[in-house]
């Protein structure tokens, strides 16, 4: 280990319960070079807490993965708090809706690779693999995406432009110098991975942040460098040096760029022959087109949509060697006789044997690593018929995820973590860790089971490891008698008791079309509920379950996405219909992770509603039961009265938020508050008559507030207007923002 501490831990806590031994057993392990763990640890019983400790003390940089874009936000949020000094980043798929390149021969179906990018995703992924590049305080939290295709680390590093006052550069020199990275200039308002100059100032927006740089050049000689606030304009700092990274990942020199082109020509001649030969000309055709479409785009520009297809040949790679991925920014130790610099060794990290100098935490493992082994095989499937109907050519095969194998060779030591492994964790694994109690004291939620039908033989069923078998008394049922409501009545009554003592619900269904209809009947119940599943936006997910925490509404139904690893301490109930259903949403595992949701909540109680116990729930309520126990007997020798736990309600979207929103909601605060002031006491009764006094006492805060916000947004359009005749069109677009916050505050 490093001698030199780069992690310092910002809790108020300190570690309690399971945690200060599982801390010192993983430590352990790792000391002795074990390096497979799992931290078999309970929902609740603070895993991230537990690897914050580690990862301070292991002090190397580390990277977590999660299954999901959801889970590794939140994740990222916490070890932000934890680690405030530190570069911890957020490392997922760009793409809102990721929708690879694919092809449908049976319905001759073509689907071109979505290319709605998400500009606030894509900037924090340059700034993940710029902190890698640029020091040892790092902690990333990826998705799975982190074993695809990303580009040579060594090339993104070496082709940065260095800039430091007193260099000789001319204005033309600067500007093509940022166009060879791939940025982009224009007059306009800048973005990131922009540039523009005006007189003798280039100013240009890096990729990885929302600040401007503006570089002065007299006379050929940078004579300042400023960092700028892009929204006030004011001076965050004058720098004396800087380094600029490229606005695109692939990057190739020029010597290896006509190098790969001539390469590609060969290929595409070789497979038009094959084409030929077999008789597929519209096949021949197709590849033609597009690869020298793709061919002229690249030498003219340096990048084509799609340019990764191509990235054997750019990164010189031989046929069928594995890509580099965000695992080669990470660090590697030299092989002895290498030298020390093991920075300059990253390109050559697995052929020449080098050491993997980074800990790797795979959350949620259980679902994780089945992800990870699946990716390649998906992935191999739709290039084949890619490159067998011409859309690409053969060479696109090595565009792809890693292997598992690759994957496992590319990673040091490695702790899962999970309240559920699997067989692969288990077997693996030099040391399983057991984390159980909670140091809150909080034990598993009650387990009550309902029938779903009216004749349910449930009864039969003797549950044997604990939980009930509870059905309905006459409060629940309907008012013609004892006739049972069936689950959703049930759970509905359920529901008003919780929301009631001030906490949210859950539901969890089958399908997404029942979590949608499920969460319209909620609503027509005068209940407020929303759904959550896979085909809502990352960040929408995001906020949805901040809002759900933040009580704009009681229930959340969902699907699988409920599961692992979300934080939800106001949950009180959770409701799983169909519990009965065997399967993967109903097996062993996924119900037990869905009844760990409730398990941060001292009153938390979960509802199975099923007409038989299957084996994965008989085995889901004595696990529970058990741990259950284990924490009780815990509470009573120490003393401890559970309580729920209390979290701050944030989420990584507040990170994400633009500069520009960030003035214009700041402006709208003031704005609104002052305006309230003024508005206040233009209605005070101070030299009114007794009819307008009156009149001012009937007015409701709704009427107020509405008549606040048309003064407003009166005032706003002025200025903007104003703004606009003055061609200060950077002022103009945060009125019209704030214009658009404000009418959409008014129609709530």
């Amino acid at each position: 280990m490093l001698s030199k501490n780069i992690f310092k831990l910002h809790s108020p806590f300190k570690p309690a319960g399971d945690q200060p031994k599982a801390i010192s057993e993983i430590l352990s392990g790792l000391n002795k070079g074990i390096n497979r763990q799992t931290l078999v640890g309970a929902t609740g019983t603070g895993k991230t807490f537990t690897m914050a400790n580690v990862i301070e003390k292991y002090n190397k940089p580390t990277l977590v993965i999660a299954h999901n874009k959801t889970l590794a936000a939140q994740l990222a949020s916490e070890f932000r708090e934890f680690f405030p000094d530190a570069a911890v980043h957020y490392f997922v798929s760009y793409y809102d809706y990721y929708q690879p390149e694919a092809y449908m021969p049976a319905s001759d179906t073509y689907i071109e690779k979505d290319l709605k990018i998400n500009k606030e995703i894509d900037r924090l992924r340059h700034a993940t693999t710029q902190a890698l590049l640029t020091r040892r305080d790092v902690i990333i939290v990826a998705s799975v995406s982190c074993i695809y295709g990303l580009g040579s680390p060594s090339e993104y590093e070496k082709v940065n432009l260095k800039l430091n006052v007193g260099m000789k550069i001319d204005r033309m020199t600067l500007m093509k110098k940022l166009i060879g990275i791939h940025f982009e200039r224009t007059n306009a308002d800048l973005n990131p991975g922009q540039f523009r100059s005006i007189g003798s100032i280039v100013s240009f927006m890096p990729v990885s942040e929302m600040m401007m740089y503006q570089i002065d050049i007299l006379n050929g000689i940078i004579s300042r460098i400023r960092k700028i606030d892009p929204v006030s304009s004011k001076i965050i700092k004058e720098e004396n040096n800087i380094f600029v990274f490229p606005a695109k990942h692939f990057i190739t020199e020029d010597v290896k760029k006509k190098k790969a082109l001539v390469e590609i020509k060969k290929e595409l001649t070789k497979q038009l022959k094959k084409f030929e030969k077999e008789g597929k000309l519209l096949e021949a055709e197709r590849i033609k087109r597009r690869t020298n479409y793709d061919l002229s785009m690249i030498k003219e520009v340096g990048y084509c949509s799609g340019i990764e297809n191509y990235s054997r040949y750019l990164s010189g790679k031989k046929e069928g060697e594995p890509p580099e991925t965000l695992l080669s920014y990470f660090p590697f130790s030299p092989k002895p006789g290498l030298g020390a610099d093991g920075k300059k060794q990253k390109a050559l990290s697995q052929a020449s044997g080098e050491i993997p100098d980074f800990l790797t935490i795979i959350d949620e493992s259980h679902v994780t690593l089945p992800q990870l082994q699946g990716m390649y095989a998906g992935d191999a499937s739709r290039k084949k018929t890619l490159i067998d109907y011409g859309f690409r050519l053969p060479s696109a095969r090595d565009n792809r995820p890693l292997k598992y194998e690759e994957f496992k060779e590319r990673i040091g030591p490695v702790v899962y973590t999970s309240a559920t492994p699997g067989n692969e964790e288990k077997t693996e694994s030099g040391k399983l860790i057991e984390q159980i109690i909670r140091p809150t004291g909080l034990v598993d939620p009650e387990i009550i089971v309902r029938p779903v039908s009216e004749n349910s033989p449930l009864e039969k069923y003797p549950l044997g490891g604990g939980g009930q078998i509870i059905h309905p008394d006459t409060s629940i049922t309907h008012q013609e008698g004892n006739k049972y409501p069936g689950q959703i009545q049930d759970f509905i009554k359920e529901t008003e008791k919780t929301i009631k003592k001030g906490f949210r619900v859950l539901a969890t269904t089958l399908t997404k079309r029942m979590a949608e209809d499920l969460s319209v009947y909620l609503k027509e119940k005068h209940i407020k509920a929303e759904y959550l599943h896979s085909d809502i936006k990352t960040i929408d997910r995001i906020k949805i379950l901040t809002k759900f925490r933040r009580g704009e509404f009681d229930i959340l139904v969902g699907v699988n996405l409920l599961r692992e690893g979300l934080d939800l301490p106001e949950v009180a109930l959770i409701g799983i219909l169909d519990a009965d259903k065997e399967g993967f949403l109903r097996s062993e595992t996924s119900l037990i992770q869905t009844i760990g949701r409730a398990a941060r909540n001292s009153e938390g109680k979960v509802i199975l509603y099923a007409d038989n116990i299957t084996g994965s729930m008989k085995r889901a309520i004595e696990e529970t039961t058990r741990r259950r126990d284990i924490q009780l007997v815990y509470n009573k020798k120490n003393g401890i009265t559970p309580k729920t736990i209390l979290k701050n309600i944030k989420d990584i979207t507040q990170e994400m938020e633009s500069e520009h929103g960030k003035a214009v909601n700041t402006e709208l605060e003031l704005d609104i508050e002052l305006f309230k002031k003024v508005f206040t006491k233009e209605k005070s009764n101070k030299g009114k008559n007794e009819s307008d006094s009156i009149k001012n006492i009937f007015i409701s805060d709704e009427e107020r507030n509405k008549m606040v916000y048309e003064k407003i947004i009166k005032m706003k359009e002025k200025e903007m207007n104003r703004a606009v005749k003055e061609l200060d069109f950077e002022t103009a677009a945060i009125l019209r923002d704030e214009i658009i916050v404000l009418k959409d505050k008014m129609d709530r």
